[in-house]
């Protein structure tokens, strides 16, 4: 018996009890048990009432492939080359590039219902519940060189932000390099990872990471203020598939697009979702910090902060911005 055919009879959130699960699964109620005992390790409340059976209060929103194709507009589904969705993988971004890249203007996605080892940036670990947020990783090979991708994490911010506005969902700001905001609090992040020649065909990994629906006991590792698109919504959010289709509706015409055109139509767009703008910043690199005033970004993403000294470009990297005061 495979454990993810066990949670998706589960998944409706009504009782089932260990003898029905026994027959439809075609095992033995013991071995249901052992199975059922395993969940809570995925971060899976389990609900147990005698003579009703067992359910997954409230239900899990599983992804549904069929759903994401089927919300997947044309223009996107047109660049969409292959779309795997697992249930368990060490990180989306670790999967993709361990597979040879593929051909040049087409994407390869790799979507989970949780991760083992998921990542953000300056190799921080990424909270990945099972079932309650969105994992997705695009894998793009382009014909450029990784020189003509400057300022590439920024613009899938915005197409985040603008597949988010698309589902009613308002509010959401960037802060530079790559978060998604709601208020002060962490909404998102983008990951890219890049391999190839700095003037040949270059692959990029574009990771991105939504809270959904992000239980308090998952969270309790993440070391700063945080809020999901459940608290945004009211309660309600969006499925996880239509969510997952919006988002990609955006992020692939863009990966489609980015090669030839850059990041300089992303740029204004940017600057009006930027949380920071005209605020007095500090910029951390190591033990360096460097105070003065955010001034938006330049045509290369670049961070423009206005020192003491004059208008100083800062760009990504291992680097960390933090509002003053």
């Amino acid at each position: 018996m495979a454990q993810a055919d066990l949670i998706r009879r589960l998944a409706d959130g009504e009782f089932h009890s260990g003898e029905v699960l026994a027959g439809e699964l075609g095992v033995s109620r013991t071995a249901v048990w052992k199975q059922l005992a395993h969940l809570e390790a995925l971060g899976i409340t389990l609900e147990s009432v005698r003579g009703r059976g067992y359910r997954i209060p409230g239900g899990l929103d599983l992804l549904d492939p069929a759903a994401v194709q089927a919300a997947l507009p044309a223009a996107a589904a047109s660049l969409l080359e292959q779309l795997a969705i697992v249930d368990s993988v060490d990180s989306t971004n670790a999967a993709l590039l361990r597979e040879a890249p593929g051909p040049v203007g087409r994407g390869r996605v790799c979507a989970a219902e949780r991760q083992l080892a998921g990542r953000g940036r300056r190799g921080r670990s990424w909270a990945s519940p099972f079932a309650r947020n969105l994992y997705v990783s695009v894998g793009w090979t382009f014909a450029q060189g990784a020189a003509a991708l400057e300022g590439l994490s920024l613009a899938v911010g915005v197409a985040l932000a603008e597949a988010l506005a698309d589902l009613g969902l308002a509010g959401v700001a960037l802060k530079w390099p790559n978060d998604l905001l709601a208020g002060d609090a962490k909404l998102g992040g983008v990951l890219i990872e890049m391999s190839g020649d700095a003037d040949g065909p270059c692959r990029a990994v574009v990771g991105m990471g939504l809270n959904v629906r992000m239980p308090e006991a998952a969270a309790s590792a993440i070391d700063q203020p945080w809020t999901d698109l459940a608290t945004l919504a009211g309660g309600t959010p969006p499925s996880r598939s239509l969510l997952l289709a919006a988002v990609l509706g955006q992020v692939l015409p863009l990966l489609g697009r980015f090669g030839s055109e850059g990041f300089d139509p992303w740029r204004a767009r940017w600057e009006a979702l930027d949380a920071f703008a005209g605020e007095p910043v500090q910029v951390l690199s190591g033990e360096t910090r460097l105070a003065g005033i955010a001034r938006g970004v330049d045509e290369r993403g670049a961070l423009r902060l206005e020192t003491t000294t004059g208008l100083r470009p800062i760009y990504g990297g291992e680097v960390s911005l933090r509002r003053r005061g």
